[in-house]
């Protein structure tokens, strides 16, 4: 058997483990619904590599508005590998204790908002605080992880406590230890990983789901659509629409913010 299937037949087995998540699944799309129908957002957040997954939910073709993606570019830029913004200073920083604290403070939480926090092995100290800085305002908390791999690595976190430890609901990619999925002969060590595969597969699982639940409560998302499919000029006025509505959901997330101003309160009595 070659290679390749030999990687195909493990994302088969990806697909497998997600399809027996459906009630986790059907759960964490009820709460960010909900987030969505009350005119909040839900916050999805991922560091390093997982920032593919956050940008899976929201903004692309088939995704729609009601979602925070939070991108920290200083954990999550890869291209340049070394020097100057290198992928080592990156890993490091994933581990500064309070670093979660300083990006949250940028956003006026509530507990009808609702999160969801990606780390393959939940052992990276941001992402954790993330999770638990979320959770202690009352928020619902979704962790997306790899459990073989989480369960096989050790926390960063001095009190050794992971992602999970933090989260209302885990989903699982399905990932196995160490993330590589191919063992090639000769090679001592395996290449190919899984996560980013089962990762996303739970993530336009979750969007379908609530896409459904949206447009069953009267409030059809506005889903980001090719020209080739409706059209040049409808596609156009969806993507102003949709990226509209983001701004009027993330304004939200500013106006009571932080020190109250003159600002602040006029708006609060708008």
């Amino acid at each position: 058997m070659s290679y390749t299937q030999t990687y195909l037949d493990r994302c088969q087995e990806l697909l497998d483990g997600v399809r027996t998540q459906e009630s986790a699944i059907q759960t964490a799309a009820d709460w960010f619904s909900k987030s969505i129908l009350a005119g909040r957002m839900v916050h999805v957040f991922g560091s390093g590599h997982s920032r593919i997954m956050v940008e899976e939910m929201w903004p692309r073709y088939g995704s729609f508005p009601g979602f925070n993606p939070i991108v920290e570019l200083s954990l999550t830029f890869h291209n340049l590998v070394v020097g100057a913004n290198g992928q080592r200073q990156a890993m490091f920083l994933e581990n500064i204790p309070n670093f979660a604290s300083q990006i949250l403070r940028n956003f006026d939480l509530s507990e009808i908002d609702s999160a969801l926090v990606i780390s393959s092995s939940g052992c990276n100290i941001v992402p954790i605080e993330m999770a638990e800085i979320f959770q202690s305002k009352g928020i619902k908390t979704v962790g997306l992880i790899s459990k073989k791999h989480s369960e096989a690595s050790t926390s960063k976190r001095s009190d050794g406590k992971k992602l999970q430890d933090f989260c209302d609901l885990v989903l699982d990619s399905g990932a196995p230890v160490g993330d590589a999925m191919v063992q090639i002969e000769g090679l001592e060590t395996p290449v190919a990983p899984g996560s980013t595969i089962g990762s996303c597969m739970l993530i336009n699982t979750v969007k379908a789901e609530v896409a459904n639940l949206l447009n069953k409560a009267g409030h059809p998302p506005k889903v980001l659509t090719a020209g080739a499919v409706i059209g040049a000029e409808k596609a156009a006025a969806i993507f102003q629409a949709a990226y509209d509505e983001h701004g009027h959901r993330i304004a939200k997330m500013y106006q009571q913010n932080g020190i109250p101003s003159y600002v602040s309160e006029q708006n609060s009595m708008k």
